[in-house]
């Protein structure tokens, strides 16, 4: 819940009262009100006006930067993947892998009674 004075934006226009979609303005009152449908006040200061707009409708600057960051980096990911032919991170980027899978030996594969002895061995001696 955005706290008064938050810096948000205007992402929709659920119930059609000509709000200016993609214009940012301050919280400045929350609508106590439990008989309508607005929940806050919000300042648009190139429309000089105030606005009565639900929660869906308004979105928190911060996270439109954060998400839009990630939509950057992901599209530079896919770019520099395709440049140098790189087929695993492509498919990972695609299908929204964020880990590498774990390729050592720790694997869950069950080893034998030597082989367990000779990795701890090595282990041991490095």
């Amino acid at each position: 819940m955005p706290k008064l004075g938050d810096k948000v934006v205007i992402v929709a226009d659920h119930l059609e009262q000509n709000l200016p979609i993609g214009e940012y303005g301050y919280i400045i009152a929350y609508d106590r009100n439990a008989d309508n449908v607005f929940d806050y006040v919000v300042r648009i200061p190139k429309a000089n006006r105030n606005f009565l707009v639900p929660e869906e409708d308004v979105e928190l600057e911060e996270i439109l930067l954060q998400m839009e960051a990630e939509r950057v980096e992901r599209e530079a990911l896919i770019d520099y993947a395709l440049a140098t032919h790189n087929e695993e991170l492509f498919f990972r980027i695609m299908k929204g892998e964020d880990e590498v899978p774990d390729t050592d030996s720790t694997s869950k594969e069950p080893t034998s009674r030597e082989d367990f002895i000779r990795q701890v061995n090595l282990k041991a001696w490095i």
